[in-house]
């Protein structure tokens, strides 16, 4: 597995992730995104250095999902983010593992996103344990405004200096 700069070229890509309903379950149901905007916006921030999103290629070369490093407002502050998408037929197999451990050593290395929140659903189990398994820590269950819907997630916090 590695991880490459989200590119124009993942186009189809970013249809498979913001399409499949079995992906989107846990997050409100899929949603109305103009995807060639998006996917528009998502590079220039990369090229811009404002957040990170990192293609996951597996050995063979296919485009599984994504890893994602990004600032925004929440409750009154500016907070950074992590979160995962990988695509169906690849989940069950470690890649997101692999892929947030190598993007946590890649923020680390460059000192960037001291603290980092996750917000998986309370009921996804795969993400959750994943936070755990990579040094977060669970803060407390929360209503989450996301998307115009309200979810029940779980608030992890990591904080590289152990703070």
């Amino acid at each position: 597995m590695n991880l490459r700069p989200l590119s124009r070229a993942d186009l189809s890509l970013y249809q498979r992730i913001y399409t499949d309903p079995q992906m989107w379950t846990e997050l409100g149901g899929v949603p109305e995104l103009d995807l060639p905007t998006k996917l528009e916006r998502d590079v220039a921030s990369m090229e811009a250095d404002r957040h990170w999103v990192l293609v996951i290629v597996t050995e063979e070369g296919t485009a599984a999902g994504t890893v994602s490093l990004w600032s925004h407002d929440w409750n009154g502050e500016t907070i950074e983010e992590i979160g995962w998408m990988v695509l169906p037929e690849h989940q069950r197999r470690g890649l997101a593992s692999v892929a947030v451990a190598e993007v946590l050593r890649r923020a680390d290395e460059t000192a960037r996103w001291r603290v980092l929140h996750a917000f998986p659903a309370t009921t996804n189990a795969p993400s959750n344990a994943l936070c755990r398994r990579h040094g977060f820590l669970l803060r407390d269950p929360i209503d989450y405004s996301y998307r115009e819907r309200t979810l029940r997630v779980n608030h992890w916090v990591r904080d590289r200096l152990g703070r």
